[in-house]
């Protein structure tokens, strides 16, 4: 059976900016989608990032630091629930769907560092894995479409629908139904079995990070590094791009 007619299970953030070693977590869902692409179950976290959310994060996703503190969890509780619930579903061996996996999954394995807790990788025993990035793959599968490749563009151009961009629950639902589309288009990627696939989006990965780190280094910067690991940033590393 091929992973595009099985259960996927998507993982989302919203958080406080774009820099995986220094911002905060704060919206997270977790939603698991049957074959039909229905939504079966969700989880659905909102925290207190115990720091003041900038301006120009609020706009993008709607919380305000006010909301977040007078409606949100300790972050170190919340964060323990997310880890432990991702690493389940990827410990269960259901392919976990996250879009810009390398920022998602850095940053919230940065979090369980920064509060004292086993990252999804140790809860583990290894990488994350399997996960599929929606991102990764239609780089890979549709190299030299013009454009941008954030969610919404992809959504649009696989005709999934997206009415409620930047709501981590929605973001999850719409990677999922994208990924799933994706598979179905391209079936040398649909029909590779799971280990294959999370392989193929490692080699995937670095190559479109070198690919981009030499345009930018032509381009704008000289001295430009793009991150090629996927779908992890070690934590020594602190690129000043992450691709």
């Amino acid at each position: 059976m091929s992973w595009i007619t099985g259960p996927l299970v998507a993982f989302d953030l919203e958080t406080t900016g774009t820099d995986v070693e220094t911002d905060r977590i704060v919206t997270a869902a977790l939603v698991r989608l049957g074959p039909d692409g229905a939504v079966a179950a969700e989880w659905n976290w909102l925290l207190d990032p115990g720091v003041a959310i900038p301006a120009q994060a609020s706009a993008i996703h709607g919380i305000s630091t006010d909301h977040a503190r007078a409606h949100g969890v300790r972050a170190a509780s919340a964060v323990e629930e997310i880890a432990r619930s991702v690493a389940e579903v990827l410990d269960a061996g259901t392919p976990l769907v996250v879009m810009n996996a390398r920022y998602d999954l850095s940053l919230l394995d940065r979090e369980c560092r920064r509060h004292g807790l086993a990252s999804v990788g140790e809860r583990l025993g290894g990488e994350p894995s399997p996960v599929i990035d929606p991102l990764v793959i239609d780089k890979h599968v549709d190299r030299y479409r013009k454009g941008t490749r954030a969610l919404h563009a992809l959504c649009a151009h696989y005709g999934v629908p997206l009415d409620d961009a930047h709501n981590a629950r929605a973001d999850a639902v719409a990677a999922a139904r994208v990924v799933r589309r994706m598979g179905e288009k391209h079936q040398p990627v649909g029909s590779m079995s799971l280990p294959d696939l999370h392989d193929l989006q490692i080699r995937a990965a670095a190559d479109q990070s070198v690919s981009l780190q030499a345009y930018l280094r032509r381009t704008t910067n000289p001295s430009a590094v793009v991150e090629q690991a996927w779908p992890v940033i070690p934590r020594s590393r602190r690129p000043e791009a992450n691709g």
